[in-house]
């Protein structure tokens, strides 16, 4: 049987899988709190881009995480891990069931396997080498990863910009390739047996729901909350300024693309992140449990009962 001091739920899925809906049921029926384990929920400024819960769903389960940092400030892995361990700690403490619900698989694999002990990368040389992969262009950059870090430089995809940098800054700045760093045993984890749940739906499916959900954000507001991100001018190579959708809209406002190109763009990214998302849970995430589609209520109570009895 779960137990609620030593036990936690991980459910991992790709982006408008319907992870965080199924959380939520979940919370409702175990008494649960919902720990957001995704990189972008984690901005207060970014609302709509990252399809934060809305207020009704907010409301009706306790939500840890969400919208708690601000978007000038950078959310590393060890960081969300203090924060997600805290909350966890607090969860026990009120003898409530932790569901740790998102699609970073870093930070996944932080709270289940913890993180390797890798130094601080200066952030001079963190924009330093995004200046680079932005002059050379994906290809070019994975080659000269590749030539350092055989490992990552076959394994990372050339649009994958924000790992593909993670790992130069990392050798450039400790002369050791990040590959070696992510073989080292992790610290830190979060204690207790996880329960891992994995929600894919098939890919067509995901690109659906990414395209209605994004024409949806901008019925929302998603371009007054671009504009308003912009507007502080903060630095570009903040991760809130890498949202999905913000590049996009961002060149739309600047008067260089249309607004249908700006939401086929933002569409397009999204897709190829969830294609991402899905080969990371195929590759790295093992599940106890796999959802590939919506529940009926016969179904969700089979499903249920299968996380009540996991021992």
């Amino acid at each position: 049987m779960v137990q609620f001091d030593t036990h936690y739920l991980v459910i991992a899925g790709p982006t408008a899988s319907g992870k965080s809906s199924l959380a939520i049921a979940l919370a409702k029926r175990l008494d649960a709190v919902i720990i957001n384990a995704d990189s972008m929920q984690i901005y207060a400024d970014l609302n709509v881009l990252t399809a934060r819960p809305p207020q009704p769903d907010l409301d009706s389960a306790p939500h840890r995480l969400y919208g708690v940092m601000d978007a000038s400030e950078r959310c590393s892995v060890a960081h969300w891990l203090t924060l997600a361990a805290g909350e966890v700690a607090q969860a026990r403490i009120e003898k409530k069931l932790p569901i740790l619900v998102g699609g970073t698989g870093l930070y996944l694999n932080a709270a289940m396997k913890g993180i390797s002990p890798i130094p601080d990368v200066p952030a001079l040389l963190v924009a330093e080498i995004e200046a680079e992969l932005a002059e050379m262009g994906g290809p070019a950059f994975k080659d000269r990863l590749r030539q350092l870090d055989p490992e990552l430089g076959d394994k990372l995809e050339a649009g994958d910009s924000q790992r593909l940098v993670r790992a130069m800054a990392v050798m450039r700045a400790t002369s050791t390739p990040l590959s070696v760093w992510q073989k080292q045993p992790g610290e830190g984890q979060i204690s207790g047996k996880p329960l891992r749940i994995a929600v894919t739906p098939p890919r067509d499916a995901v690109y659906q729901a990414i395209d209605r959900r994004f024409d949806e954000m901008m019925k929302q507001g998603a371009v007054d909350e671009v504009k308003a991100l912009l507007a502080r001018q903060l630095d570009p190579s903040l991760p809130a300024m890498k949202a999905l959708g913000v590049r996009a809209i961002e060149a739309h406002l600047a008067g260089g693309i249309t607004l249908e190109r700006a939401v086929y763009l933002a569409q397009r990214d999204s897709r190829h992140y969830a294609k991402r998302q899905l080969t990371w849970l195929r590759n790295n995430f093992i599940s106890d449990i796999q959802v590939n589609q919506k529940l009926s209520n016969d179904e969700f109570d089979n499903f249920f009962s299968k996380i009540i009895n996991f021992a």
